[in-house]
């Protein structure tokens, strides 16, 4: 039994709302015995937030150990902030500006940890680490909860059949920390962006050279990441200055989500420890820097016999009508998907035609310009799908929900794709959105994604993002101070 003057949660709210199935709760006594036996004296219970940024609290052992009995509460204004971390719902007002009792006055949601994403953090003392859903404290579902999102996503693909399979490759730089920009007038919201300096000059791709002279820092990364059981699958020396590029092995389910958040917030710690500076910023403001992007690898497999459900059987066809289908969907939803897939204003500088990334919502045979390229084909059982619109920063439960949703569209409605394109960036397709304003319009009239996502989720996203935006053209940039301040 829960003390409940002790508890950091609610006690009892696990076993009370059901909240764990026989299998979790046998989990969570394994992960106890561990916590004990390794002797781990602090836990970290995260979740991935709207921007698929970590939050949550670092809790003792003896205080973990009850969360996975009583939850761990927390403030819900941490579901109202945009990127600059702002509060941008008035939480004191009537429904807290959501509508919704629940988040009024700065109320508690409560963390659930989820026993199978446990971790021992190789980099700090005596550390675990685990990913919680949210609950409110009446147990009912947090609608901006996007892990669960995903999840749901995911239980719908598995009702018609299908099982979900992804793999990522993700490219970010990381530059030696010069000055981290600590002064007090420094700080903000946000603050200054720390100085740094290049590793490596770039611009030998895949040359050994310029991969030895990364090897320092990327075998810090990678003896840790490996330590910590995540599913790493190649390093690469990416084309720009002090860019590297990171493959997964593809997971199931959620599974990529879940292990790219804990990547990226990883390598993000890992090299401060060590004094660089690792950033997923899809286009730093840097000379030469080029911009990174994260390229999501998908198919759908037969939940019963694993069968790839992509894989074509006509030798003249390079997808299945499932895998057509399915393309013509993504197609379709790309701009509203963009809020998803490219969150952030700065994702939108990296759509420029012939830089080996999307301008325009088409597909391809193994086309490194287009925004969908196929791979494999008849008799080839891996045959997928990689998006290459996404950038790095972007929440992976929202990323995976929103592929699935939009291609689960064009399955039921039996879509067909226009002809593959051979030369994407001269081809007669539709534009991507120039900017994050533009996707944010798509995707508030999306019917379908209102419909999958449910409107208070949507809404609440395009409300986040019109906030940032606002913030983002009221700033007077360097280029106008350049155009105007002498010329008028």
């Amino acid at each position: 039994m829960t003390d409940t003057k002790t508890s950091v949660g609610h006690a009892g709210i696990v076993t009370r709302f059901e909240l764990l199935d026989d299998a979790q709760r046998k989990r969570c006594a394994d992960v106890i015995a561990q916590i004990k036996t390794d002797q781990l004296e602090v836990i970290r219970l995260v979740f991935a937030d709207q921007h698929g940024v970590l939050r949550g609290k670092t809790l003792v052992a003896d205080a973990a150990i009850q969360a996975f009995d009583s939850g761990c509460t927390l403030t819900s204004t941490l579901l109202a902030k945009d990127t600059s971390h702002r509060t941008v719902y008035d939480v004191w007002s009537s429904g807290g500006g959501f509508g919704m009792p629940e988040m009024e006055g700065a109320s508690d949601v409560v963390m659930i940890p989820d026993p199978a994403t446990f971790r021992v953090l190789p980099w700090a003392h005596k550390t675990g680490w685990i990913l919680c859903d949210l609950v409110f404290p009446d147990g009912g579902p947090v609608p901006f909860s996007t892990r669960t999102l995903a999840q749901n996503a995911v239980g719908e693909l598995h009702s018609r059949g299908f099982d979900y399979l992804t793999g990522l490759e993700v490219e970010c730089h990381i530059f030696k920390l010069e000055d981290p920009k600590l002064k007090p007038h420094q700080s903000g919201q946000p603050g200054e962006a720390p100085d740094v300096s290049l590793l490596a000059h770039g611009f030998q791709y895949l040359t050994e050279s310029r991969m030895d002279e990364l090897d320092p820092v990327l075998e810090i990364i990678r003896s840790n990441i490996l330590q910590l059981g995540l599913p790493l699958r190649s390093i690469e020396v990416e084309f720009g200055p002090s860019q590297c590029e990171f493959t997964l092995h593809p997971a199931k389910g959620i599974g990529t989500a879940d292990d790219m958040v804990l990547f990226r917030s990883a390598v993000k710690q890992i090299c401060q420890r060590h004094g660089y500076h690792a950033t997923f910023m899809c286009r730093p403001a840097l000379p030469n820097v080029f911009s990174s992007g994260w390229h999501l690898h998908q198919c759908l497999l037969d939940s019963k016999t694993g069968d790839n459900h992509f894989m074509p059987e006509d030798k003249d066809e390079l997808l299945s009508t499932v895998g057509r289908q399915y393309v013509a969907g993504l197609i379709e939803h790309a701009d509203a998907a963009c809020v998803f897939t490219t969150p952030t204003i700065n994702g939108y500088k990296r759509y420029r035609p012939f830089t080996l990334a999307p301008d325009r919502a088409l597909w391809g045979r193994d086309n490194r310009g287009a925004m969908l390229r196929v791979i494999g084909g008849p008799g080839n059982t891996g045959t997928r799908i990689e998006n290459r619109v996404g950038e790095p920063t972007a929440n992976p439960y929202l990323y995976l929900a929103s592929q699935i949703h939009a291609g689960l569209d064009g399955i039921d409605r039996a879509l067909t794709p226009a002809t593959p394109a051979d030369s994407p960036y001269t081809t007669d397709a539709p534009k991507l959105p120039g900017s994050l304003l533009d996707a944010v319009d798509a995707l508030k009239t999306s019917e379908m994604y209102r419909r999958a996502m449910g409107d208070t989720f949507v809404d609440y996203i395009t409300h986040i993002k019109r906030a940032e935006i606002s913030r983002f053209m009221s700033e007077v940039t360097d280029w106008e101070q350049r155009e105007y301040f002498s010329l008028f």
